[in-house]
């Protein structure tokens, strides 16, 4: 089985005051063992070096980068793949709702994927399983 992961998951994971810190730690342990396939987009990616980088700090970045992106499969967003994110979140016109998300929402069909590992509630509001 394949499991998305989301920028919340990421943060939580590696945020000890994150709010779902506890579950995401425990989430993160059983994907592990059960060593499922996890894959996140490189929009993913840069979002949350940003956002790990301002918020936790360079230390931070470095255990993303040695200890979890290890395990995580990248699947690089095409032109084309970009274009269908910009137009769903045109057609969308939520202003709480990103790019990043549209984007994640797209490959997760495309792929097939129905798992997300993600605290975003727009994820299950898109049909998608959360893993929390």
């Amino acid at each position: 089985m394949s499991v998305f992961v989301d920028t919340s998951a990421l943060l939580a994971v590696l945020n000890a005051d994150d709010e779902f810190h506890a579950p995401a730690r425990r989430t993160w342990g059983e994907l592990l063992q059960r060593a499922e396939d996890l894959f996140c987009t490189n929009y993913v990616l840069v979002e949350c070096f940003a956002l790990v980088q301002s918020r936790l700090g360079i230390a931070a970045v470095r255990v993303l980068v040695e200890d979890v992106l290890p395990v995580i499969r990248v699947h690089m967003v095409s032109p084309e793949e970009h274009q269908a994110g910009v137009s769903a979140l045109s057609t969308a016109g939520r202003r709480d709702l990103s790019l990043v998300v549209c984007l994640s929402f797209h490959s997760m069909r495309q792929l097939g994927v129905l798992d997300a590992f993600a605290f975003d509630r727009d994820f299950s509001d898109q049909g998608f399983r959360l893993l929390e």
